[in-house]
């Protein structure tokens, strides 16, 4: 029996200031209503989290907040000093909670990823396309080249990663296949990817994209099994079951269902609700449906995990790598 994984975990919105204005994205906020969440909130979901059973803190931001106006002000009422050192107090805070944080902080420089590298079981950023796309006109952050350079740094410095493509946002078949090819080439290069994600586009009013179209499933499927085609073996292949049906996708090759929360919204997509572990294991009958930690058994294994997650990820792995104790959600 085949066997597909997921991870329980909740979602931590650092801040929703972002300098990027991607055309489909709904999560970023103007400086007037941005948000930088503070520790009372943060300890609350952690809490409520450890509760649920879960073992992922995934940290969520803006790309460089610091660059837009306002957010230093925002820093200083929340009582930090400095966004890095803030992220690594939450993630402190997570780990004393029974969390292993996951960060996604857009771009970071080298010395940034040394710095929440001890912390963090995994770390993550959306390579989305190689192509220059609209979407992104007016997104300095989201230039390809840029994000490729990101994923090579966490690659030399042995951190465990995610990364993937976003579905429909106006690339090309042939744009979606480079992005693909050049995700195997880093990971052939460095060995540090532990999945990568086929997301597809879900319109939000109020932006550019609004009015796309969603990416048809026979079209997920055919770039799922072409994603097994270009990527190495030991990279797993993600698809988010509150954006599309898994059942044909797992068909298709895919073999990990992301984060699933019975806490927090999928804060990308928080009007697409998680389904329940019970309606997934349902739906995917005939599939072995295994918790794991956000953090894959072979990292696990090399050590590559940060430093102070080690003792964590030890306690909550099983012999084979994956969540040891089951939770029903």
């Amino acid at each position: 029996m085949n066997t597909i994984t997921f991870s329980r975990n909740i979602f931590i919105p650092v801040t929703d200031l972002c300098r990027n204005r991607c055309g489909y994205c709904s999560f970023r906020k103007e400086p007037d209503r941005a948000h930088l969440i503070h520790r009372s909130e943060a300890l609350q979901l952690m809490d409520q989290g450890r509760e649920a059973g879960c073992s992922e803190a995934l940290f969520t931001l803006g790309e460089s907040p610091g660059l837009v106006p306002g957010f230093q002000r925002m820093l200083r009422l929340a009582g930090a000093a400095d966004l890095l050192d803030y992220i690594i107090e939450l993630c402190e805070l997570a780990l004393d909670h029974g969390l292993l944080p996951h960060t996604n902080a857009g771009l970071l420089t080298e010395e940034d990823l040394i710095r929440l590298q001890p912390y963090n079981a995994s770390m993550g950023l959306m390579l989305e396309s190689l192509a220059f796309l609209p979407a992104h006109a007016l997104s300095p952050g989201k230039r390809p080249d840029l994000r490729l350079d990101h994923i090579a740094r966490a690659g030399r410095l042995q951190i465990p990663f995610t990364t993937g493509i976003l579905v429909g946002i106006g690339e090309s078949w042939q744009d979606r296949i480079e992005s693909l090819q050049a995700i195997a080439d880093l990971h052939r290069a460095f060995g540090h990817i532990q999945e990568v994600i086929i997301q597809p586009f879900d319109p939000k009013p109020g932006t550019a994209l609004a009015n796309s179209p969603r990416p048809e499933m026979d079209d997920l499927c055919r770039l799922v099994k072409t994603a097994r085609e270009v990527l190495p073996s030991d990279i797993a292949i993600q698809v988010p079951p509150n954006l599309a049906d898994p059942l044909p996708l797992v068909r298709a090759g895919a073999s990990d269902l992301g984060g699933i929360s019975p806490v927090t919204p999928d804060g990308i997509n928080p009007e697409r609700d998680w389904p329940r572990e019970e309606e997934l294991q349902i739906r995917l009958s005939g599939y072995d449906l295994k918790e794991r930690l956000p953090v894959y058994p072979q990292f696990v294994e090399r050590g590559w995990h940060g430093e102070r997650t080690r003792a964590l990820a030890a306690s909550l792995a099983g012999d084979d790598g994956l969540r040891a104790k089951k939770y029903i959600f």
